[in-house]
C-alpha cells in the first residue's frame, strides 16, 4: 500500500512511538497524583508541553499550551469558550467558508451572530469583505492556517491585525500549516494543533493562549490543565506528541517541495486542473480534479494507493465539498477531484508509481 493521504493523518514517527512505549506499558502513574510516580509523569507531560511550544516558534513560550483531546476540541474550547467570555458585548464571530467543520459548526451552535467570509477562486478570503465584516462587536476571528483539502495558506497575518485593530480576539487553526509553514504566532492570541498530522498519536491536540486571551472553560471537573481544562491527561499520548514536535525540521518541507515538483510533472496541466491557488498553499498537498472523473471507480481500481475523494471529513457523507463549492467549483467539478498528499515518509520513486498509476486509470476513463 501506498500511502498519500497525509493531510487525514500521517505515520506515527518511530521516535515518537518509542517513546511512549514505557508509559503505556510500565508507568501507568496519574500524573495529576502528588507521589512520586504521579510527579514522574507530570514532569514528563511538562517536558512534552515545552517541546511542542518550542516546534510552534519565535514567541510561543510567552503563552499556555494546554493540551486537549484533539484540534476539534481545542477549536471548540477556543470558540465557544470566548465567545461565553465576551458575549455580553461582542455578540459576533467572524470566520470563511472554507474552515475545517468543526470552526463552521462550533460557530453556528454557539448561539453568536456568525459571518462566514467568502473566498476567491485562490482559496483566499476576501480583504474587502473581511475588513467590512471586523467590527467592535466582534468577539472572535476564526480562520485557518492551511486549508486541509487545499492546501492554501491564508493571510493570517492581517486577519490578525483587522481582529486586533477592532478588539476581537484572533483563533487560528493551524492543524495543517503546523511542523509545515511558518505559524504566524505575533498575530494570534489562540492557536490549535493536532500531533497526529505531525507524525504523532492520534486522540492528542492542544491550545496556545496569548495570557489575557484565556477561553472560559467548556469542560468542567478538576481543572487539571491550569484550571481551565478538566479531565486526566495521558503521559503517554503527551510524551508522544512531545517528541513528534522535537522531530519537526525544515528538510521535511524541502522534501515536500521536492515531491510536489515530480507530482506536478504527472498530474499537469491541462487534464488536471488544480484547486486552489498554485502557489499560496503548502506544496505536500496537491488536490486537482479531471473532467468526469468518477473518482470512486478510480479509487476502486487504484485500491493499493491511499488517497482521498475530496476531504477525508466528508468522505461517505454524500455530500459535496463545501470548500471545493466555495471556491467556485460545480458539484461536476467537485465530485471528479482527488485529494494527494506527501510528506516525510514518501519516497520519489513510490510517489512516481503510484501517480502513473492513478493518472493511467483516469484517463482510460476518457477512452
Amino acid at each position: 500500500m501506498t500511502y498519500l493521504d497525509y493531510q487525514a493523518t500521517t505515520p506515527l514517527a518511530p521516535e515518537a512511538f518509542d517513546a511512549m512505549v514505557p508509559w503505556l506499558r510500565d508507568q501507568h502513574a496519574n500524573p495529576h497524583s502528588p507521589h512520586r510516580e504521579g510527579r514522574r509523569a507530570k514532569a514528563a507531560v511538562e517536558v512534552a508541553r515545552a517541546q511542542v511550544l518550542g516546534a510552534l516558534g519565535a514567541g510561543a513560550d510567552a503563552g499556555r499550551l494546554f493540551f486537549t483531546s484533539g484540534a476539534t476540541e481545542a477549536a471548540n474550547w477556543a470558540i465557544g469558550g470566548s465567545l461565553s467570555r465576551l458575549n455580553a458585548t461582542r455578540p459576533k464571530v467572524v470566520t470563511i467558508a472554507t474552515e475545517h467543520a468543526c470552526v463552521l459548526d462550533t460557530c453556528r451552535a454557539s448561539g453568536a451572530e456568525v459571518m462566514v467570509l467568502p473566498v476567491g477562486a485562490d482559496g483566499i478570503v476576501d480583504r474587502t469583505a473581511a475588513e467590512a465584516a471586523i467590527d467592535d462587536r466582534t468577539a472572535i476571528v476564526a480562520a485557518m492556517l492551511v486549508n486541509n483539502e487545499i492546501g492554501v495558506v491564508q493571510p493570517i497575518e492581517w486577519l490578525g491585525e483587522l481582529a486586533r485593530r477592532s478588539g476581537a480576539l484572533m483563533f487560528c487553526d493551524a492543524v495543517q500549516g503546523f511542523g509545515r509553514v511558518e505559524v504566524p504566532i505575533m498575530a494570534c492570541d489562540l492557536i490549535a494543533v493536532s500531533a497526529h498530522k505531525v507524525h504523532g498519536p492520534k486522540g492528542i491536540g492542544a491550545l496556545w493562549v496569548r495570557p489575557g486571551a484565556e477561553p472560559a472553560a467548556i469542560l468542567h471537573g478538576g481543572g487539571q490543565e491550569g484550571g481551565l481544562r478538566s479531565g486526566t491527561l495521558s503521559p503517554a499520548l503527551c510524551v508522544g506528541f512531545g517528541a513528534a514536535a522535537r522531530l519537526l525540521r525544515p528538510e521535511d518541507v524541502h522534501h515536500a517541495e521536492r515531491l510536489w515538483r515530480v507530482a506536478r510533472t504527472i498530474m499537469r496541466d491541462p487534464d488536471w486542473m488544480m484547486n486552489g491557488d498554485a502557489d499560496a498553499r503548502y506544496h505536500g498537498n496537491l488536490n486537482v480534479r479531471m473532467e468526469r472523473l468518477d473518482v470512486a471507480r478510480l479509487m476502486s481500481e487504484c485500491r493499493d494507493i491511499a488517497f482521498s475523494a475530496g476531504s477525508a471529513c466528508a468522505s461517505g457523507s454524500g455530500r459535496t465539498s463545501h470548500v471545493l463549492r466555495a471556491i467556485g467549483c460545480t458539484d461536476a467539478e467537485a465530485k471528479s477531484s482527488i485529494r494527494i498528499g506527501f510528506g516525510r515518509y514518501t519516497t520519489e520513486a513510490e510517489l512516481v508509481e503510484a501517480l502513473t498509476v492513478i493518472d493511467r486509470a483516469a484517463r482510460a476513463q476518457r477512452l
